[in-house]
């Protein structure tokens, strides 16, 4: 679809029950949600499909250990629970993942090691494989590339990882089959009140083009930036009155496999300033991570602190045989967390979860969510349907068909599927993989796995419109090596502007590349 068309069909429907500003997890998942339970649905984002914090997750559908040591048994239990869920929703992307904590201390095993015992039992008949004391040598075994040097022995246990991008882009492409309407690059520049609901005006970024909507209900999904269309929504000078929304942004560091060469994860509970240290083998590549630091700023492309990436590297040394130097670096990206808190004065319309998100109905009827994680992204987006119930913002309809509902692509139940820990390939399609094959240069390989039938789908049925959709999301390879998605990049604007996309920003991915690598390693 060319940029003048993507905004035509909102002419054939002007009005519709719900409208969600923001594509990443959160709002996908209501999108699918609502559409499931039969309203008129249209999402709009300003950039790409889970172009912000949804694209840069640890890449880890976890329980959340951490949370269990908190005493947040309720979470914990939500959590695993979900987790289960999109393993089998979505198994192409999302899978089970062995977990090793070496020990270096003799109570390090039996304490850590008890604590996930207990994880085990909460998941019940949700677990993905029961806990296990290892020896050193098996230890050794599962990690290999782990630091000897006093090894005691270690503890294994099971989460879950997928592909947040292309996870986020099979929720779009399942609400999309159930009836919604979603547009990327696509700019909510307007809400108005009406009665009833709202009048939206959307602009086209790739086009320039201007409509107007009308909506019974809208949906502030926007992940860190929720502020700023609750500003615009608000009463004049309400802009930066009651903040729900203090990021903190999260560093990730991908390196080369060989540093731990083996397919369990690597983590460690408690760094010596408290915090917590992993290293996951995804798609090829081994990522490191992560940090928690607050900023007051919410750049589109947030940047690594320097003394984030030394705090990564420095714990990295102590835990495997072979320290990461910044020339070892393929790849570093960074997530911004929105940390909430409900708004001070509510007047009666916020309600807090108990979750990790929480739900406003602003006095205009807007709706605003934010915080959550992945794991939980369905529940989420159930919450804020019974959250517009409740409020009267729509009329009650019956749900729980996501729970059940297998995500675009989802191979047939007992299909073998290629473990996420491996290079990137054709099977992350699923389902899809021949539609993939029978675009034009199936036999014509770029790189990291991808080839020239790749990005002519990824045009013509995944959204993509631009050289960082494609190399950033559609197929990861600026997350798992900069270089390599800098080398490819030409070509892809020539496929891209062969289908007909007259805007594939290369000169400005290109840019955006160098940034992802540390100075010592983008020369």
């Amino acid at each position: 679809m060319n940029p003048v068309e993507r905004l035509q069909s909102l002419a054939r429907q002007p009005r519709f029950d719900l409208v969600v500003v923001g594509g990443g997890a959160t709002g996908l998942g209501v999108a699918l949600d609502a559409a499931l339970r039969g309203f008129s649905v249209a999402l709009f984002e300003s950039h790409d499909f889970a172009g912000g914090t949804s694209s840069r997750s640890t890449k880890l559908l976890h329980g959340g250990v951490r949370y269990l040591a908190q005493g947040n048994v309720a979470l914990v239990r939500e959590a695993l629970a979900e987790r289960a869920t999109v393993l089998r929703i979505a198994p192409h992307l999302a899978q089970p993942l062995p977990f090793v904590m070496p020990s270096y201390a003799w109570w390090q095993t039996p304490f850590y090691g008890a604590g996930l015992k207990l994880y085990d039992l909460m998941a019940g008949r949700a677990g993905l494989g029961r806990t296990e004391f290892l020896s050193r040598a098996q230890t050794l075994q599962a990690l290999p590339g782990v630091n000897p040097e006093g090894l005691k022995g270690g503890v294994q246990y099971w989460d879950g990882q997928f592909d947040d991008a292309r996870l986020a882009l099979a929720l779009a492409r399942t609400a999309q089959n159930a009836g919604a309407q979603l547009f990327n690059y696509a700019e909510v520049e307007a809400l108005e009140r009406t009665e009833p609901g709202f009048s939206v005006t959307v602009r086209d970024r790739l086009s320039g083009h201007s409509r107007r909507v009308e909506a019974g209900c809208v949906i502030n999904a926007t992940g860190v930036w929720v502020d700023a269309l609750r500003a615009r929504a608000g009463p004049p000078g309400s802009a930066g009155a009651d903040r729900m929304v203090s990021p903190s942004q999260g560093v990730h560091v991908v390196v080369d496999r060989e540093f731990l060469n083996g397919h369990h994860a690597l983590l460690v509970p408690k760094t010596r300033d408290g915090r917590v240290l992993f290293a996951v083998p995804w798609l090829g590549k081994l990522v490191l991570g992560t940090t928690d630091t607050p900023r007051q700023d919410l750049p589109r492309e947030p940047q690594p602190f320097a003394e984030e990436l030394d705090f990564i590297l420095g714990e990295a040394a102590h835990v495997l045989r072979r320290p990461v130097q910044r020339h070892d670096i393929r790849s570093v990206w960074v997530g911004l967390r929105p940390l909430v808190a409900p708004p001070k004065d509510d007047g009666g319309g916020t309600k807090v979860l108990s979750r990790e998100h929480t739900i406003v109905v602003e006095p205009s009827g807007l709706l605003t969510v934010t915080g959550g994680k992945w794991t939980t992204y369905r529940a989420m987006a159930d919450d804020v349907m019974e959250r517009c119930f409740a409020a009267g913002l729509l009329t009650r309809r019956p749900g729980g068909q996501t729970e059940r509902h297998a995500l675009d692509g989802a191979p047939v139940a007992g299909r073998a599927v290629v473990p996420l820990h491996a290079g990137p390939g054709l099977h992350l399609y699923g389902q899809h993989a021949d539609e993939v094959q029978a675009c034009p240069g199936a036999d014509q390989t770029l790189g990291l796995g991808l080839t020239e039938a790749m990005v002519r789908y990824a045009v013509r049925s995944e959204y993509a419109h631009t050289v960082e959709d494609v190399l950033a999301r559609r197929w990861r390879a600026l997350f798992l090596d900069a270089l390599a998605a800098a080398a490819m990049a030409p070509r892809v604007a020539e496929i891209l502007a062969e289908e007909g996309c007259d805007r594939p920003s290369l000169a400005e991915f290109e840019s955006l590349c160098a940034s992802y690598l540390p100075p010592a390693a983008a020369t």
